[in-house]
């Protein structure tokens, strides 16, 4: 499951697509891991991967529908996936690029403004990089304080002023799609602005960063009806819907750091001798080593399942709108968790100037912290909570979403942030029932006295269901229900052993305690909550045998496939 670039021929793409991955990878090992390093310290800006993509077309023919691009051009979250991952695998800069240009490019391809679409298909060919201009300085993500107006210039047109704040890509971009109000009436409005133009300023880079997260200013920027991409309630659903699919990618840049450097961290312990004996015959680095490996293939089924579900997705399935933050949410904080492990393994090895790992241990913070951040996805998700749990509705099985074809739903998603407590989900028994494995079984139970917890007997109260505090923790058992779920469901698909299943759920049955424990702890939890609560925590089955093969034929495997050109 885990990517390695020595051996990876991705033969579930197309040949186009194939051959595009290779030569990503080709082009960052062949620059080598010293000049990743340098670039990295002394925040040198990666024009030499701007370059390489325009040279191939990368962004072009991953971002743009193919009514705008090349033939091979299309919004395929499948594929995408996999350039994701290959990005984050080498540094978060160049992933970040990436991640900012969809961004932009989402109002712009969500919009009816076929000039401005036709011309940034152009641009994409021609190399160009996209920002997305929403938050502002004093009012983050909070799009109703909005202070970029739009102004008559009374000839039809407007002016545009005001300021935006950590705007990626924003000093380079082509266009920079941005967000604001009509100043005369409120109005919300998506418009498009060029970085070159003259009444454009890139103020500075507010990151100490390879990338440049920018604060740019309009000062009576000239704007014509031709350049606005939506109005009003358009506008709006723009912003949302855009983030909505774009969130996804975090859970990828996740997936790729924590891939690298594990296998920086199985190389250095099974090579480095203490007292004797090397480091990975130590039975707590192997428990370590074990649990971070699981909690990585978790991530990788649970990312790869969403997408199917962001791949069907409908005006009668949005069942991705749940999936799709905790993809951000889940994915980027059991990040968090690998790289705590594999450190506890390196320990001052992971400071080092010249290892991939500091870089990591760095990067992983950020990414549960953007694009809203988890607490914020958190929020979103239990308004699923209900629908998902207590009321489920019958839907067609679907496989995995391999084939090629634009995903166009994503370009017509509609109000994203209306009705989300009344969309409807399969029944997460199906999967659970599939599997007759230990750990499966004891998760199980512990659903089922989490369903006891929001019923009749001990649901929260109205206080309680405004007590974020309370709610997150909520929110974080329910999350593991669908989470295990889509690992279930893509443990099948990938032909995952049931060795390697029962182990995740090893440490899913210690998250369900562990949360269960914070909920009952909690000032404002009932004495009926709190035995409840108890009743949650379990303690998963022992298999000494199990975690023995999984550690020779799956872990300690791993030590010296990999490591990057120098």
């Amino acid at each position: 499951m885990l990517l390695n670039p020595k051996k990876v021929k991705y033969e579930n793409l197309d040949p186009e697509s194939r051959e595009l991955m290779l030569k990503t990878i080709e082009f960052f090992e062949n620059k080598g891991k010293a000049k990743i390093k340098h670039d990295d310290q002394e925040r040198v800006w990666y024009q030499d991967f701007l370059d390489y993509q325009a040279s191939v077309n990368a962004f072009a023919r991953l971002m743009t529908p193919p009514a705008y691009g090349a033939d091979d051009a299309r919004m395929d979250s499948y594929r995408n996936c996999y350039f994701n991952e290959i990005l984050g695998f080498y540094g978060l800069p160049y992933w970040y690029t990436w991640q900012v240009t969809m961004l932009g490019l989402g109002p712009i391809f969500i919009s009816s403004n076929e000039a401005v679409k036709k011309k940034t298909g152009e641009l994409l060919r021609q190399g160009g990089i996209f920002a997305f201009g929403l938050s502002e300085k004093q009012h983050g993500a909070d799009l109703i304080a909005s202070e970029m107006t739009l102004s008559s210039d009374g000839k039809g047109g407007y002016i545009a002023n005001g300021s935006k704040y950590y705007i990626g890509n924003a000093n380079k971009a082509a266009l920079v799609s941005t967000f604001g109000k009509v100043a005369e009436t409120g109005e919300y409005v998506f418009f498009v602005v060029e970085s070159d133009h003259p009444n454009y300023t890139c103020v500075k880079n507010t990151v100490n960063s390879q990338n440049y997260v920018a604060e740019y200013k309009l000062e009576n920027y000239p704007i014509k009806e031709a350049d606005i991409l939506s109005r009003g309630r358009e506008a709006w659903d723009a912003s949302l819907s855009t983030i909505a699919y774009c969130k996804y990618n975090l859970g990828w840049a996740t997936i790729g750091i924590c891939t690298h450097a594990f296998h920086e961290a199985i190389n250095h312990a099974s090579n480095r001798v203490l007292f004797k004996h090397a480091v990975t015959e130590f039975p707590h680095i192997k428990a370590f080593f074990v649990e971070a490996y699981a909690r990585l293939v978790a991530m990788k089924l649970f990312a790869l399942r969403a997408s199917d579900y962001m791949r069907v997705a409908s005006e009668t399935d949005k069942r991705y709108l749940l999936y799709n933050p905790m993809v951000k949410m889940k994915v980027t904080m059991q990040g968090e968790e690998v790289i705590n492990l594999i450190w506890d393994v390196i320990a001052a090895k992971g400071f080092e100037k010249d290892m991939y790992f500091e870089m990591a241990a760095r990067d992983i913070r950020a990414l549960p912290k953007l694009e809203g951040t988890a607490q914020v996805n958190m929020v979103l998700i239990i308004k699923f909570m209900k629908k998902f749990l207590m009321e489920p509705k019958e839907f067609a099985a679907i496989g995995l979403q391999d084939h090629q074809k634009n995903d166009d739903f994503l370009f017509h998603q509609g109000a994203t942030s209306k009705g989300q407590n009344k969309i409807e989900f399969h029944d997460y028994n199906i999967a659970y029932k599939s599997k007759d494995l230990p750990n499966i079984k004891v998760f199980r139970e512990q659903i089922e006295v989490l369903k006891k917890l929001l019923g009749d007997e001990a649901a929260p109260d109205k206080e309680q269901s405004r007590d974020l505090d309370f709610m997150l923790i909520v929110g974080e058992l329910f999350t593991l229900v669908a989470y295990g779920q889509l690992i279930i469901e893509n443990a099948q698909l990938q032909s995952i052993d049931d060795d390697m299943l029962n182990t995740i759920f090893d440490f899913m049955v210690r998250d369900f305690s562990r949360y269960a424990l914070q909920l009952y702890s909690k000032s404002s939890s009932t004495a009926a909550q709190q035995a409840i609560c108890m009743e949650m925590i379990r303690k998963p089955v022992v298999d000494k045998d199990q975690f023995d093969r999984v550690w020779q034929q799956k872990v300690y495997s791993l030590k010296d496939t990999y490591e990057m050109n120098p």
